[in-house]
């Protein structure tokens, strides 16, 4: 059974990016793929989040795989995401992300656990780097 994450380990580093910028190499593309529900390998078929969009990065050859979640302004996760096979790795490049349970400013790193789950929202709109090492 899945767990709120309590344990959740999170780090603020001294000196976050600033709101808005991509870098010299990711310009904005507002068509980039919307969010797809349950894309993962034996999941249900895709679901499209408005207002938050995935941007796949990386993909390993045992399936772990990196993107770029964005999240507009007053949008949440339909509901639980439960992280499985594996953990969840997050940083937050720009803007507040909110896990259900607390508010989290750029620069802030968040370890879930594999088992756990959250509610993932924003009320101000960020930035996401998300890493699954296990897929």
């Amino acid at each position: 059974m899945a767990r709120k994450y309590p344990e959740v380990s999170s780090r603020t580093l001294a000196r976050p990016l600033r709101h808005g910028h991509r870098g010299a190499h990711a310009p904005r593309n507002p068509r980039a793929g919307r969010l797809h529900l349950g894309h993962r390998p034996g999941g249900t078929r895709p679901r499209t989040v408005p207002g938050i969009r995935f941007r796949p990065l990386w993909t390993g050859p045992t399936g772990a795989h990196a993107g770029v979640l964005e999240m507009d302004a007053g949008t949440s996760w339909p509901r639980r995401d439960v992280h499985e096979p594996g953990p969840e790795e997050v940083y937050v490049v720009a803007g507040t992300f909110d896990d259900g349970a607390r508010e989290h400013p750029a620069g802030t790193f968040l370890h879930a656990p594999a088992g756990t789950w959250h509610v993932p929202a924003s009320a101000t709109g960020c930035t996401l780097f998300l890493f699954y090492p296990e897929g």
